[in-house]
């Protein structure tokens, strides 16, 4: 018998969340239902909803929830019922990357994050008429009050921290951090740019400073942002655009440029902006994603007289169950202050939450369910 709840869903291109009952399927062997208390915001929905990602209408989005463990299937072994979570990307486990310790590359993401479905093709969600929804995003789709999840997103968590705090963890929060610590591995003394400064980009600036960088630049355009992110361990701000952005950045790291640059934006004018402010031997890396088939102009003869480096990254290249624990330890420890960055709003505020997100207003929305 499925299991009806309610979920905000996108109903079709460019319009507007609305709330609609829905059919959850039971949980398989592999899978759980999460209650869900607290679901942050992140771009991807947005992009979503507006076709710079390409999913099928009507679907429930949602990739950052936390929550309660009320039924697992036969085979789930990492978490019980009862037990508070934090939900971050799916991976298969059996492919070349997962087996390798990289299940953010695994080789079935994309389906996995955009195919609305299951890898086996079945819909874990439908309307009550029977109607298959574009669901199990991220493996998740946690922008429903009971989420069907499957077990690799699954991530247990302490009882006595806010789930509010803890739902960013899943994406943003770990993106951000983990682009500085486990893909850059940024060390004491480094110097880092960061382009951008909403959640992934705070997330970056937080997660430079664990690691001790000596110069840690935030740019963006929005001037409040900017004092957060000095607030939050940025050693210098730039407010942009400027023609002379370039130029401050090298004088700030005594003429030579950024031993490491991230843009969090995905616009192509900032990337080729970003890779310009290189030092030699210098490593730039994409965090924000335009759209899908964005190029960038790259000064090939430039890169490789100076050797520089530009890659991409997925999830911070964080293992999740590794991650989220760590840096739920930072943030015990004071060094992760994501209480700074997050703002909650009633489920029933998604739109002022979204818009606030957009306008700059909100680093971080996070969803509350009642109860």
């Amino acid at each position: 018998m499925s299991i009806e709840t309610e979920a905000l869903v996108a109903p079709r291109l460019r319009e507007p969340l609305e709330f609609q009952t829905i059919l959850q399927e039971q949980p398989r062997d592999y899978e759980a239902i999460v209650e869900i208390h607290a679901v942050g915001i992140c771009h991807a929905e947005v992009s979503c909803m507006e076709g710079k990602i390409p999913v099928h209408f009507p679907c429930i989005l949602g990739h950052e929830g936390a929550g309660v463990i009320v039924k697992a299937g036969n085979l789930v072994e990492s978490v019980k019922v009862g037990d508070h979570v934090v939900l971050s990307y799916s991976f298969c486990g059996s492919c070349k990357m997962c087996i390798g310790g990289s299940p953010a590359y695994c080789i079935h993401n994309t389906s996995l994050y955009f195919g609305g479905t299951r890898l086996d093709g079945s819909h874990s969600a439908s309307s009550p008429d029977g109607k298959p929804i574009f669901s199990s995003f991220f493996g998740q789709s946690s922008f429903a009050r009971a989420a069907l999840v499957h077990e690799s997103c699954l991530v247990k968590v302490e009882k006595d921290i806010p789930l509010e705090l803890l739902a960013p963890l899943g994406c943003g929060i770990q993106t951000g951090a983990g682009a500085i610590i486990n893909t850059l591995d940024v060390q004491k003394g480094d110097s880092v740019v960061i382009f951008g400064v909403g959640a992934v980009g705070m997330a970056s600036i937080m997660g430079a400073r664990i690691q001790q960088a000596a110069i840690i630049i935030a740019v963006d355009i929005v001037h409040g942002r900017l004092e957060l992110a000095r607030d939050l361990g940025a050693t210098d701000i730039i407010q942009g655009p400027t023609n002379a952005l370039v130029a401050t950045v090298r004088e700030i790291c005594d003429g030579g440029g950024a031993a490491y640059a991230i843009d969090t934006t995905g616009r192509i004018e900032i990337i080729e902006q970003m890779l310009d402010c290189l030092q030699v031997k210098g490593t730039a890396l994409s965090i924000g994603s335009p759209a899908r088939e964005s190029r960038v102009p790259v000064n090939v003869f430039s890169h490789i007289v100076h050797g520089r480096r530009y890659i991409g990254c997925n999830q911070g290249d964080s293992v999740a169950k590794k991650m989220i624990p760590y840096l739920v330890q930072q943030y015990k420890n004071g060094t992760l202050p994501i209480d700074k960055i997050v703002e909650k709003y009633d489920i029933n505020d998604f739109q002022r939450a979204m818009d606030d997100m957009k306008s700059g207003k909100t680093i971080k929305p996070v969803l509350m369910w009642p109860g």
